[in-house]
């Protein structure tokens, strides 16, 4: 992009400073977190307008209260959205395609900037009552072996966090192929007939502007029109939206995890394609409440109650993040304890 993005807030960034800084910035989806700015998209136009850091306030995760998305119910399909709160009490509202993004967003800006707020007022709110509700179902003394189980979780769960790429992407591949493996062949159907007749309304609007005849502007617009909102919907193959494509992202991921827990000082808790924090924080969880004392057990627990929720059960906030993060995996991959075995 070769304009300036434009400012939001109070604080005002030189043009040609802020264009270096959006330049080199860590970029996430359409936005990006620079030295000087965090850089937020418009509806079209990536990295459109940018935010100085002292004008933040909070940054944080919204997800669309639809069918889908996090109402209390159902944890699948969500639309995510991220949100900038600005010092003049003003919000930007950024839409992403991918949930993932906006996770890796707010991390990577908490790893940079620790003391801004990384949650709304109402979900900071909301996640303290949690945490009193969870911790009041925890049982006060564990016995020995539990808290080993206990200890033993938190050590592999530091060892995760040390490359989050890592688990990140595992989660980020089977959501992908979980998406694209439950498209309905009809959506494809309808998805192919809107480009077909939008690139013939396309190609006759070029015919038409080069041969001076009437409507070409709206054959032309409209046709890519179509084509853009078809490909929106992305349901139609592409190079990378596929099922193979899918397939090989979801086993380079998982291989990846392997050689990173091969390198693992002890036993890891869990097998090398379900290694994500998620996992082990549910498993820890499920000691703490007293419904298991080891490794083992929890395991066994934690995959039993994964199996049990779906879109008609009550979750927490922090449930649902925990949820979307692990089950994809689980379940494209049958819940099964060895890769590729069922």
């Amino acid at each position: 992009m070769i304009f300036s993005p434009k400012q939001l807030g109070n604080t005002k960034i030189a043009p040609e400073a802020a264009k270096a800084d959006r330049k080199s910035c860590l970029r996430f989806g359409p936005c990006g977190i620079g030295q000087k700015a965090l850089y937020l998209n418009s509806f079209f136009i990536d990295r459109a307008f940018y935010a100085a850091i002292p004008d933040v306030r909070r940054v944080f995760k919204r997800v669309a209260m639809s069918k889908n998305g996090f109402t209390g119910k159902g944890m699948f399909g969500s639309m995510p959205y991220l949100v900038v709160l600005l010092s003049d009490g003003t919000e930007k509202q950024c839409n992403f395609k991918f949930e993932a993004d906006v996770d890796a967003f707010i991390d990577k800006f908490h790893e940079l900037h620790p003391s801004i707020p990384i949650h709304s007022a109402a979900a900071e709110k909301r996640l303290a009552e949690e945490r009193a509700k969870e911790e009041a179902r925890y049982i006060k003394d564990l016995s020995p072996e539990a808290s080993a189980a206990v200890n033993e979780l938190r050590k592999a769960s530091d060892y995760l966090n040390k490359k989050p790429d890592i688990y990140r992407e595992l989660s980020r591949a089977a959501k992908q192929k979980r998406v694209i493996d439950n498209i309905k062949p009809g959506y494809k159907v309808f998805a192919g007939v809107i480009v077909f007749f939008a690139t013939l309304a396309l190609i006759y609007g070029i015919y038409a502007v080069l041969n001076g005849k009437g409507a070409a502007m709206y054959f032309l617009l409209f046709g890519g029109a179509f084509i853009f909102y078809a490909m929106s919907m992305q349901v139609l193959p592409t190079k990378r939206n596929n099922s193979k494509a899918a397939a090989r992202e979801l086993n380079a991921a998982i291989m990846a995890s392997k050689e990173y827990i091969s390198r693992y000082e002890d036993t890891f808790p869990v097998p090398y394609q379900y290694a994500h924090p998620s996992a082990l924080k549910r498993m820890e969880r499920v000691i703490r409440e007293g419904r298991a004392v080891n490794i083992v057990e929890a395991y066994d627990i934690m995959k039993k109650d994964l199996k049990a929720i779906n879109n008609t059960v009550t979750v927490s906030q922090t449930e649902y993040d925990e949820i979307t993060a692990i089950k994809p995996i689980f379940l494209v991959l049958n819940y099964a304890d060895d890769y590729g075995r069922a």
